[in-house]
């Protein structure tokens, strides 16, 4: 064998075994970079936190990071490619999309439960109380929603009242004025809009529509592709975030643990986390399935998706299927 051949031999040789081994290895780092999860102050997404301090994501092996975030910012960190995930509401997964920052609910974390309000001024009792008062909401997020299937419930229509529109954090403020009727609000702004002016009273709240606001974890789709079966670990991990914070046992410690993550007291912390339903597995299987209404994540979604049409937060409809992928929740 002449020289010049056994060179070419040991090239190729070299070739098929370094190659295969780089590449591995770089698969196995990329496999070994954490996700990036952002996530903001609301019962169900704090609730997080608790996997955090327990170390659960460890013992699932899975390596995970979370960031804490205002919740629009965290938003458009993700729409920035900064984040893999973000905690949001279904709606909202829309809005982000619609702007280029496309995701996929891979699991349901919880649905509002009450800690979304109308608040009517002392006097205003009811949402027919309403017709022809000014009533503020930021519009085109989830109160507007709330306000629009109060009054279709009251047997009135948008056109019945008059929209003044203001940020969520100044609500307190707007109620205090007195320039309007009522105001839309989620927790902890609503409390604190409540104890602005006394005798003030929620008149509407998420717990009369279950499923209008729908809370997920919303992932990059090359993510959700690439790393799947990281992410299916993290789905698995809420399942078990669920039942220790609904545990009487265990409630508890979790509460203390998600009173700290936002700098309350357990006592102020508890009522927030009653306004919120977290959901197992078992219960957002039944809920992750086609149909209309608000039963349904593909209901709702649809709900919101001619919400923010309607109301000009984009223009065209999306294609709610390609955001939603149940296979997350139903892997075994």
């Amino acid at each position: 064998m002449n020289v010049k051949h056994i060179r070419s031999t040991l090239k190729t040789l070299l070739t098929r075994l370094v190659i295969p081994v780089v590449t591995a290895m770089a698969i196995s780092a990329h496999a070994a970079q954490p996700l990036k999860i952002g996530y903001s102050d609301w019962p169900g997404w704090v609730a997080w936190q608790v996997a955090i301090d327990k170390g659960w994501f460890k013992e699932a092996g899975v390596p995970v990071t979370f960031e804490w975030f205002d919740y629009s910012a965290s938003m458009d960190a993700f729409a920035a490619g900064k984040i893999d995930a973000v905690t949001m509401t279904n709606g909202d997964a829309l809005v982000t999309g619609s702007a280029g920052g496309k995701s996929v609910m891979v699991m349901l974390t919880d649905y509002s439960n009450g800690n979304d309000m109308l608040i009517g001024r002392p006097g205003v009792r009811s949402v027919q109380a309403l017709k022809g008062k000014k009533v503020a909401v930021e519009v085109g997020l989830v109160e507007h929603l709330l306000l629009l299937n109060a009054l279709k419930k009251a047997g009135l229509k948008e056109s019945d009242v008059t929209l003044v529109n203001a940020k969520t954090n100044e609500m307190p403020q707007m109620l205090a004025s007195g320039a309007v009727a009522a105001v839309g609000a989620w927790q902890p702004v609503a409390g604190q809009a409540m104890k602005a002016v006394p005798g003030s009273r929620p008149i509407y709240t998420s717990a009369d529509e279950p499923g209008l606001i729908y809370d997920v974890l919303a992932v990059n789709p090359g993510s959700a592709k690439q790393r799947r079966a990281d992410w299916v670990k993290v789905v698995k991990v809420w399942d078990r975030v669920v039942k220790y914070i609904n545990d009487p046992k265990t409630q508890p410690d979790a509460v203390k643990i998600m009173a700290a993550r936002v700098g309350v007291s357990p006592e102020t912390y508890l009522p927030l986390l009653k306004g919120t339903k977290l959901l197992s597995l078992d219960e957002a299987k039944k809920i992750y399935v086609k149909g209309e209404g608000f039963k349904s994540l593909y209901g709702s979604t649809k709900v919101a998706d001619q919400f923010n049409v309607a109301n000009g937060v984009y223009k065209a409809g999306e294609d709610i299927d390609s955001y939603l992928d149940p296979s997350f929740t139903f892997d075994k």
